[in-house]
């Protein structure tokens, strides 16, 4: 299954996530709400294949204490697919969700944000124009640039991104 791709409400075609964001503006906040909430239970690619590796790292070690000494070739391996996996972010593991239908961590977040953008989450969130120079703006004015109205105080960037980060996590 393609990672962009999931099955329609009450229908058997595929549906992209722009299909999805489409049917869900136009059921309103609440859908919108509710797809979020379910993102949040949303289990990635990358989050199945670690708990997979840990699940045979404690298997190994259970089977080499009460078992035999073999058994620990389990969690070697699995840690060294763990390393793989920590300094690549892709496995073989890793594909093999993602081809039974899993996203990526990065998809699922992708959609979420769109989500977010069409609730209006990020509609009072300070812009790169709410932290420009009003100097620099007064000389453009002076030169026959165009004349701004400063309806509020101007944020300091450092205030601005702190904002930013805030209103984004989640």
């Amino acid at each position: 299954m393609n990672s962009h791709l999931t099955v329609a409400a009450g229908g058997k075609q595929p549906e992209t996530v722009e299909q999805r964001l489409s049917r869900l503006a136009d059921m309103g906040p609440a859908a919108i709400d509710a797809r979020l909430a379910d993102l949040e239970e949303e289990w990635s690619a990358g989050r199945a294949t670690k708990v997979a590796l840990s699940a045979v790292v404690l298997i190994g070690m259970a089977l080499g204490l009460t078992v035999g000494g073999w058994w620990y070739a389990m969690p070697v391996v699995a840690g060294l697919f763990l390393l793989q996996y920590a300094f690549t972010r892709t496995s073989w593991l890793g594909r093999v969700f993602r081809e039974t239908g899993f996203r990526s961590g990065q998809d699922i977040d992708h959609e979420k944000f769109a989500l977010k953008a069409l609730r209006g989450d990020f509609r009072a969130l300070p812009t790169v124009h709410d932290i420009e120079d009003k100097d620099a703006v007064s000389r453009m004015e002076g030169e026959g640039g165009p004349a701004v109205e400063f309806e509020t105080e101007k944020k300091d960037s450092h205030d601005a991104v702190k904002e930013v980060l805030h209103a984004t996590r989640s």
